[in-house]
């Protein structure tokens, strides 16, 4: 297999932007598929989760391999693309983030009529976090509101001054008949009933003008991004060739200091091919993107692994699926080497041996078996037992850490309990596998009233959960009301001096500490700094009393949230030669930052989402006054086509069942995004409830 001619790409975007639709079209056009599966009929060959085909969303982020023939630098090529279709919703924000990961290039699909929304920059974000050239592909040019133009201007205004249109729509809404192709200056048209037939022609006389402005300032902006040659050669001449273009556009897209911009509509076959064209044109094959960077097992170091065959093997595992058939499916990017099926490998993470069982090549839910993955690709692995998501499998006598992802921290809780007795132990097993799947799915048991506790990241994600532990697994549950994962802080600094003295028959405990605790800016989370000297403590009671500390915060003193963004600086302190022990440090340093973080002006902090509304004109007002009744901080207003938006920062205590409340405000017309955002003091009113509550349901 010729690296050169491998793309692994992800479609990413906001939710109803038409990622799905844009990837069904892909398999057609690619011929994975004889038919064309519609989201909106529920056929979606991607959405195969029952839950995904109801709701017409994406959940999981399904992995397709499909091939591309086209002109290539100047000949005939055959591309293999590695496509992966991913979530909208930022309930299902990890999905996202660990495919892109592994991805080297992305297409971000946006809605015409739209332009960028709160999810579209998330993605971006999370697509500039991890360095993902990019394309952008307009969408539903031919719906009612639907502007190119206003599009890429929210593109250039909230994403980056560095979107370059490389072709531009003819007409608008039910107008939209053809696409122009800015770098060969022709006129594309669609037709045949899956527009499979495409017509190359002139530029129509009454869009030359708007075609030659257009057209300037992407010769511009491929020359800014390319090499000094093309550079010279445009100064000089003042034009590039087609060739040069699209070499200039290529190497500013790999090096993401240009992302293209192209449009259609996949609902109604127009573009789709020539998106595909400009991920083979302009995104980057294994080859463009840099070695691997990762850390030496054995030497602690960095090291580099290039995407070669005769590389020592590494992986990163960036999926885990449960598989009805064959058991536990995990999804792999081989970065270096081949993995082959029946090999041992290292999961650097455990340092254990995994055998490799069976190799497989996925299209959507139905599987091929393969031998082999060379580096470069994307496959999945059957029968792997202890590898999680963000593991690194490698070769055993060289073996590296990929560097990990890592996962935001649920926000919300549910109690939750089997309906009956025998849904007891199939409820452990199905929530245990569940949270092998999803690392932002956590489990724990509420020491003080037995209850099983589920988090996740909003009411969605934790409703489609017990869905599919309803469906999937058989087991039946009752949940309780969503609970907030509210957080403690302190206020002020202290300095706190706790004894531990315990004097039994012979041998006692004895724990001295002096300390200071003190906060920290939010986000910073928990600090230890050892100030002791002169070994007024022993050096062997240090770590001990870091671990005493830390339990200690683990139960604030308010309502018992954990207690975070606390400094503890250990003074002094002194020790016993015969009842000094590091039980009893750990016990005395526990029982003084619970003492001391009373004293410390504790406070209630809650999560605050960041919302966006886009509503009609005329419920404005009601929005607006609805958000501040919910304790929202309005943060700015501004218009998208004909509709008002909204953005605040609301505390999710307030927002839950908010979606019900907006829709028979509006008639149904408004619609909502939110994300965590950040944890703020909640009002001193709000807290003592809150507090109450909490006692009173203990």
């Amino acid at each position: 297999m010729d690296l050169k001619n491998v793309r692994n790409i992800g479609i990413i975007a906001h939710i109803d932007a038409g990622k799905t639709t844009t990837s069904e079209r892909v398999l057609f056009y690619t011929g994975k598929n004889y038919k064309i599966g519609e989201v909106h009929e529920g056929e979606a060959t991607m959405d195969w989760m029952e839950q995904e085909q109801e709701r017409g969303i994406t959940i999981t982020s399904a992995a397709t391999q499909c091939f591309w023939k086209s002109q290539f630098e100047g000949k005939d090529t055959k591309t293999t693309i590695n496509l992966i279709d991913t979530p909208g919703h930022v309930d299902f924000t990890a999905e996202v983030e660990r495919s892109l990961r592994v991805l080297d290039g992305g297409v971000v699909v946006f809605d015409g009529s739209q332009g960028v929304e709160p999810q579209s920059e998330t993605v971006w974000r999370q697509a500039d976090k991890y360095d993902v050239p990019r394309l952008a592909f307009i969408n539903k040019m031919d719906k009612i509101g639907g502007d190119f133009y206003m599009s890429l201007k929210s593109i250039h205004d909230r994403l980056s001054k560095d979107a370059v249109a490389i072709q531009i729509p003819q007409g608008a809404e039910d107008q939209f008949t053809g696409i122009v192709d800015l770098i060969t200056e022709e006129l594309v048209t669609f037709s045949g009933e899956h527009g499979e037939k495409i017509t190359r022609g002139p530029v129509p006389d009454d869009m030359k003008e708007k075609v030659a402005e257009y057209r300037k300032i992407m010769v511009e902006k491929a020359a800014e991004g390319a090499n000094d040659e093309l550079m010279h050669k445009f100064l000089e001449t003042g034009t590039l060739s087609i060739d040069d273009i699209r070499t200039a556009l290529r190497q500013g897209t790999v090096s993401g200091k240009i992302y293209p911009v192209l449009c259609g509509t996949s609902l109604r076959n127009m573009g789709v091919q020539l998106v595909l064209d400009a991920v083979v044109w302009y995104l980057p094959s294994p080859m463009d993107l840099p070695p691997v960077k990762g850390t030496g097992v054995d030497s602690g170091t960095e090291e580099f692994r290039k995407p070669e065959n005769s590389e020592p093997l590494s992986c990163l595992a960036f999926k885990i699926a449960t598989d009805p058939f064959v058991g536990k499916l995990t999804f792999v990017r081989v970065y270096s080497g081949v993995l082959k099926s029946g090999s041992y490998v290292i999961n650097a993470r455990t340092g254990n041996k995994e055998r490799i069982g069976r190799l497989v090549r996925l299209h959507a839910n139905q599987r091929q078996e393969i031998q082999e993955i060379e580096a470069g690709d994307i496959g999945a692995v059957i029968g792997l037992k202890e590898t999680r998501t963000g593991d690194t499998l490698c070769d055993e006598e060289k073996p590296i850490v990929l560097e990990s992802i890592t996962f935001a921290e649920p926000v919300i809780h549910i109690a939750i309990e089997p309906k009956t007795k025998a849904d007891q132990e199939k409820m452990g097993i199905a929530l245990q596998k569940l949270a092998e799947e999803d690392p932002t799915f956590r489990i724990r048991s509420d020491e003080e009233t037995g209850q099983t506790i589920i988090g996740g990241m909003g009411e969605l994600h934790l409703d489609i959960i017990m869905d599919r532990m309803r469906r999937e697994f058989k087991v039946e549950s009752n949940s309780g009301a969503p609970q907030v994962a509210y957080r403690e802080t302190i206020q002020k600094q202290v300095e706190y001096e706790s004894k531990y003295i315990k004097q039994t028959g012979g041998r006692g405990q004895y724990g001295h500490v002096i300390f200071r605790m003190m906060p920290q800016e939010p986000g910073k989370g928990y600090e230890f700094e050892n100030s002791v000297v002169g070994g007024r403590i022993p050096r062997e009671y240090i770590t001990p009393c870091d671990k005493g500390f830390q339990e200690g915060l683990s139960r604030g003193v308010l309502a018992g949230f954990p207690l975070v963004d606390i400094k503890v600086e250990l003074l002094d302190g002194s020790y016993h030669d015969v009842d000094s022990s590091e039980m009893a440090y750990k016990i005395c340093a526990s029982i003084g930052a619970q003492e001391a973080a009373k004293k410390a002006d504790p406070v209630l902090l809650e999560p605050v989402m960041n919302v966006e509304v886009v509503c009609p004109e005329e419920y404005f007002g009601d929005v607006m006054g609805d958000l501040s009744a919910r304790r929202g901080l309005i943060k700015d207003t501004g218009n998208r086509g004909m509709a008002k938006t909204i953005r605040a920062d609301v505390p999710l205590a307030a927002m839950f069942g908010y979606a019900t409340e907006l829709r028979s405000m509006t008639q149904g017309r408004a619609s909502y995004s939110m994300e965590p955002s950040h944890y703020f003091k909640v009002p001193r009113n709000v807290a003592d409830e809150v507090i109450a509550a909490r006692k009173g349901g203990k």
